[in-house]
């Protein structure tokens, strides 16, 4: 690394990807706050919700309004990945540094870190993508597919009722109640942490955000990928312009609303379940 790559910053996220990012954490946080104002609609909290909305009935248009859009999203994230794989045929999709599909470096890379929180060995050398990450992936992946299948299983209820008997829609709407609630708490207390409230970097990581990481931060939090992209030469086509301080400042205030709203049902949905 010369002396000027402790300024030089690279691309990390397309702008497709921040877009779609940004469409998730919006109609995620919108779901989370109509869909858990449903669920404890008995309430205080719930009913004062609901009375600013304008109502109970105003609640479940904007939660199905935001599962349109989130599902949207869902569906172009699909067809974008079969469009790479079958069209483009695209190496490394599914297997490889670059793959969100979890391989065996991850499980090592887990017991490894494990050890380093014991103080038994170094922390590990990430690649492109971590463990942590790939799981946080597959566990929206898999939510998105349960909850979503099972919320439109009750929202069109009389069409789904001519194919399959009428107990199964009362086993959706508890499966997409309790999946739902999962995945708030998940998002809320693991997805935050390892992405913004780990002590490295903590308050915020706002690399999704920006799409751009330093040189500094990519050689040490993902020094494989550093070091492969350095010597084929591919580090050169990564290379960026440092974010804009407007950039940065509005990163800081997304993460700020979108973490504060997080906290804020977090701590109402737990003492909502607790207290049943």
């Amino acid at each position: 690394m010369n002396s000027n790559d402790s300024e030089q910053y690279y691309f990390r996220f397309s702008l497709g990807q921040r877009y779609l990012h940004g469409l998730v954490i919006t109609t995620f946080l919108g779901l989370a706050a109509t869909g858990m104002t449903l669920r404890f609609s008995e309430r205080d909290w719930a009913k004062s919700l609901a009375e600013i909305a304008g109502g109970f009935t105003a609640i479940l248009s904007l939660h199905k309004l935001c599962a349109v859009l989130i599902s949207a999203g869902f569906l172009y994230h699909v067809g974008d990945i079969l469009y790479r794989a079958m069209i483009k045929k695209e190496r490394g999709l599914f297997l490889g540094p670059y793959s969100m599909t979890p391989q065996p470096k991850d499980a090592v890379d887990l017991f490894e870190m494990l050890r380093w929180f014991l103080w038994m060995g170094p922390q590990p050398k990430f690649d492109h993508f971590a463990y942590w990450e790939k799981f946080d992936y597959w566990a929206v992946f898999w939510g998105m597919a349960i909850i979503g299948a099972t919320g439109y299983m009750m929202w069109f209820g009389p069409f789904f009722a001519r194919f399959v008997p009428g107990y199964l829609l009362n086993i959706a709407l508890l499966i997409h109640g309790e999946e739902a609630l999962l995945a708030v708490w998940f998002i809320f207390i693991i997805h935050f942490f390892n992405s913004h409230l780990r002590p490295e970097k903590f308050p915020l990581d706002p690399v999704i955000f920006t799409g751009r990481v330093s040189a500094g931060d990519y050689q040490h939090e993902r020094p494989l990928d550093y070091s492969r992209l350095d010597e084929s030469g591919a580090l050169k086509t990564l290379r960026s312009d440092p974010p804009p301080r407007w950039l940065k400042n509005f990163s800081r205030l997304i993460a700020v609303i979108a973490v504060g709203i997080g906290f804020v049902l977090l701590a109402l949905t737990w003492i909502a379940f607790w207290t049943e």
